[in-house]
């Protein structure tokens, strides 16, 4: 069980028998040794997001949530296909269940699946993954300040804004929390 002031950010809880992942907290301290935690929550199941007040002593139950390391294979119209490196069993996911992580999936890579009750929920990411450069516009010459930021595709069709002196066939690493660009491959 946890206490309201447990939910930080990223933890994983059951409500109704659902699982929730907190991406939002919020603590608000009342007279008297008492506080509210205001948090938004986001269904694990549907991706639905919930604003929840939760008061005092109040008891959250903790989600039975399991990880298991799986290989991303490949993908064709609308599902993706993974593999268990331990059985080499294979299995697929719909797109809606991969999510924003389809645009940080390379072939061979390891990832983390979270399943509840049996079922994949999640599709857990590194926080920065390695991706080439397949496309970079060029830089528009005497353009020389140094923020300069530039469209650059990437080899999973995702774009992502760059620094000017980064060009095609450079390797570089992205943040899979918000798509940045981190640093280019030495």
């Amino acid at each position: 069980m946890y206490q309201p002031t447990d939910l930080k950010k990223g933890v994983v809880c059951q409500i109704d028998g659902k699982p929730y992942r907190v991406v939002e907290y919020g603590q608000k301290v009342m007279g008297r040794g008492g506080s509210i935690v205001n948090v938004k929550l986001k269904n694990l199941i549907d991706g639905s997001v919930i604003p929840k007040t939760f008061k005092g002593q109040e008891k959250i139950e903790t989600a039975e949530v399991s990880n298991k390391t799986v290989q991303y294979l490949y993908k064709d119209d609308s599902l993706f296909y993974f593999m268990d490196p331990e059985s080499f069993e294979q299995f697929e996911l719909n797109a809606d269940i991969v999510d924003s992580a389809s645009g940080y999936l390379k072939e061979g890579n390891e990832l983390n699946l979270q399943m509840f009750d049996g079922r994949v929920i999640n599709v857990e990411l590194p926080k920065n993954i390695y991706l080439e450069v397949t496309y970079a516009e060029d830089v528009v010459k005497g353009d020389t300040t140094s923020n300069v930021l530039k469209d650059a595709t990437l080899e999973t069709g995702l774009t992502v804004k760059v620094p000017a002196f980064i060009k095609t066939g450079d390797v570089i690493s992205v943040s899979t929390e918000d798509g940045s660009y981190r640093e280019r491959k030495k």
